[in-house]
């Protein structure tokens, strides 16, 4: 299906800049484009990727992704029935859930590419999406939000009373964009245009597999009770500065720093802002730490993980020009100009705000594109307005659904995508309608 989507974004994008006059600006944005898309985000993520890899690897060898395998087995279990019960795609995929629930972007894209490269170590076909890697996509571009922050920080920015107000919006849109996402991936797979037959594996390992070393890593000693004693001394000390977020004011003088950047808000939102501000730090040191005292040499095998991340940016970089390249035709040939003017009055009869239509028909398309409109938004609207609440909603329950296809299919060069678009794309729909429906009755 991608194919025929990519084929049809080019198409279009010249048959619009011709007939509008804008191709020379078309073939300007799309080699431009072809250099940010290597320069700016695939090395740029390389460097990130080799961070989270290492401390990924740290966590495979020290035993922690089957530990939280084997304690979510019961659910994965029926969201992925063809992964054996404590592989480690699951934990992976665990910890890339929990990232993107925290609004930490640039640790949950790596953690999802490790999760993909296991996941290809189960695939009977190499080159075809499974089952699983449909599924698990479908719930990355449907991710459930607790901390929507990029929004809440424009927000703020714009001068909004309260720009927290649409964390309670956001996540229950994204709720359902998640069980959305899920249903449709599992009611997809089962159609015969997106079947895909049982076939024996060869023995030919796939691209993005990692060493069968990794997948069976030999078993750590258990923590010593010294090593014991320090691992609650660690999760004590950050309990106190999670305690400093929540509470200001209760620590010392010299702790105190720790909580200065506390948002303002009630109890439940200094919460969810101190996890999200403490969870990048803790994840950071706790692995290391955890490792160390089961005696793994961290320092090697967080260099053997990291060794990883030129490989998959090696990978990812043809399906992230393409992917980007026929996006930027899009937008320079002047298409979603075109398709807002041709699908207002529908979507006004609708009662759909027709300002929201540009942000709505860009965000499955380009995150920085959509953040653009979401701030001329706030700025011809007010930033605590219905139509920008919604906007603000929309904005932090959805996904570049194209983007994240290209660099998690990319990273194990996976090309025949099955039913991956139709399933986020059914999810971002939910979660714009959703939003709307949710923000009428909370704001109206």
């Amino acid at each position: 299906m991608l194919n025929w989507i990519w084929l049809g974004f080019i198409l279009v994008a010249v048959l619009v800049g011709g007939f509008t006059g804008r191709l020379p600006e078309l073939t300007k944005g799309a080699f431009e484009t072809a250099e940010t898309a290597v320069m700016k985000i695939a090395l740029p993520l390389m460097g990130v990727m080799a961070i989270w890899l290492g401390i990924m690897r740290l966590a495979e060898q020290s035993g922690l992704v089957h530990v939280l395998a084997r304690f979510l087995r019961p659910v994965l279990r029926r969201l992925f029935p063809e992964i054996p019960g404590e592989h480690p795609a699951l934990g992976a995929m665990v910890m890339n859930m929990a990232a993107n629930m925290l609004g930490l972007g640039n640790a949950a894209t790596p953690l999802g590419l490790r999760a993909m490269a296991h996941l290809e170590r189960l695939n009977p076909h190499p080159g075809t999406a499974t089952n699983a890697m449909c599924t698990f996509l479908a719930l990355n571009t449907a991710s459930i939000q607790l901390v929507p922050t990029t929004a809440i920080a424009l927000l703020a920015v714009a001068g909004s009373a309260n720009p927290t107000a649409i964390v309670p919006t956001a996540f229950l849109a994204t709720v359902c964009a998640a069980v959305s996402g899920v249903v449709a991936s599992k009611l997809l797979e089962r159609l015969p245009g997106f079947r895909v037959l049982p076939a024996a594996r060869s023995g030919e390992e796939p691209a993005g597999a990692p060493p069968d070393a990794e997948d069976e890593p030999p078993a750590a000693p258990p923590l010593t009770p010294v090593g014991r004693g320090l691992m609650l001394l660690f999760l004590a000390a950050f309990g106190l500065l999670f305690l400093g977020m929540v509470v200001p004011g209760i620590l010392p003088h010299g702790w105190a720093r720790a909580a200065a950047g506390a948002p303002q808000g009630g109890t439940g939102m200094r919460i969810l802002n101190g996890v999200s501000v403490l969870a990048v730090p803790f994840l950071l040191s706790f692995f290391p730490l955890y490792a160390a005292l089961r005696q793994v040499r961290v320092y090697e095998q967080f260099v053997e993980g990291a060794r990883e991340a030129w490989g998959v940016a090696q990978r990812v970089v043809p399906f992230l020009v393409a992917m980007l390249v026929a996006v930027r035709m899009l937008r320079e040939a002047g298409v979603i100009d075109l398709m807002t003017r041709v699908l207002g009055p529908v979507m006004a009869g609708l009662k759909f705000p027709a300002d929201l239509l540009p942000m709505v028909l860009m965000r499955p398309l380009s995150g920085s594109a959509t953040q653009g409109i979401f701030v001329e938004l706030l700025g011809r609207l007010g930033p605590d307005s219905l139509g920008s609440r919604m906007a603000g909603t929309i904005y932090g329950s959805t996904e570049t659904t194209f983007y994240v296809l290209a660099v998690y299919f990319g990273s194990v060069s996976v090309r025949r995508t099955r039913h991956a678009v139709l399933a986020g794309l059914t999810a971002d729909l939910v979660a714009v309608a959703a939003s709307v429906a949710i923000c009428r009755l909370a704001f109206a």
